[in-house]
């Protein structure tokens, strides 16, 4: 179900807090305005740090998505989304309780050879990280148009309610049970995710979620933000953060921030960071095949 970000507190409202547990996942119409979501896509198209640390992951067919991510939100707009109330308060009110920044990560698609990403759910990844129930969640936000030409969000309404899938490689990526997808096919409603910038998806760490390759001529940037509940500690460590205090700002320090890029004591991640994860092991394994 679709929402409009609602006026005065921007943060969820009951009706929407209801869709993200029915559907496993709610869409903010405006969660930026125009003049937020154009100010992080200017700035990260012009962040040299950003593109220096972007991973490239493959698909099957010889598309190519490129990730930077990290795993604190910085002194820079990223982290002013990151760390928003109008982000840190839905966040809460979804996994019900105080939550910490998981992950942050810049994906592009770039026009005519941007790679799709197969059906997968982010609790495939997280739960090898020692993350012990499906307390996550994650807010998908774009910032420039999202269409099913250039390979926009997807994701099987409802499918959240199956639990955790058993995932695998395939290719240089890790997916779902592909025997499972297809009856989750047959039984959830399939939605391609549309949107205009600074609108936003919120959905489950178990929502089946995939996207197709960009053939089209536009470019498709996307900023997603991961956060776990403080109550979900990981029991051990992994390449992403157990919990660490988040310390929100007030929703007018995005546009306060402007065109501050990367800041510059920024971490950013690597494919080799850990191999025990088993995407980036995935990765690594298609990497080796190619060689």
């Amino acid at each position: 179900m679709t929402h409009q970000r609602p006026v005065g507190s921007r943060v969820l409202d009951d009706p929407a807090v209801a869709s993200f547990h029915r559907d496993g996942y709610v869409v903010v119409r405006g969660l930026l305005d125009e003049e937020e979501a154009g100010l992080v896509l200017a700035t990260a198209k012009k962040d040299r740090r950003l593109a220096a640390h972007a991973m490239g992951w493959p698909d099957e067919d010889g598309g190519l998505s490129k990730i930077t991510l990290w795993n604190h939100p910085g002194d820079d707009i990223y982290g002013m989304v990151a760390r928003s109330e109008r982000v840190v308060g839905s966040m809460s009110r979804l996994l019900e309780g105080e939550v910490y920044h998981y992950h942050s990560k810049l994906m592009l698609k770039e026009p005519e050879v941007g790679g799709a990403w197969l059906w997968h759910q982010d609790y495939g990844y997280w739960y090898q990280n020692g993350c012990l129930y499906p307390l996550l969640a994650s807010v998908f936000i774009a910032l420039d148009p999202a269409t099913t030409a250039n390979g926009c969000l997807q994701i099987l309404r409802g499918s959240h309610r199956m639990g955790r899938i058993e995932h695998q490689v395939i290719g240089g990526q890790l997916g779902a049970d592909p025997e499972r997808v297809e009856i989750a096919k047959e039984r959830h409603e399939r939605v391609a995710m549309e949107m205009q910038p600074g609108d936003a998806a919120f959905f489950h760490c178990n929502l089946l979620h995939a996207s197709g390759q960009n053939r089209s001529a536009a470019p498709r940037w996307t900023l997603i933000c991961c956060y776990n509940a403080r109550a979900n500690e990981p029991y051990k460590a992994s390449q992403h953060p157990g919990y660490t205090p988040l310390e929100t700002v007030p929703d007018e320090m995005i546009r306060a921030y402007g065109h501050r890029a990367s800041a510059a004591d920024q971490v950013f991640m690597t494919v080799d960071d850990d191999v025990s994860d088993e995407r980036t092991a995935a990765r690594t394994a298609a990497r080796s095949a190619a060689d």
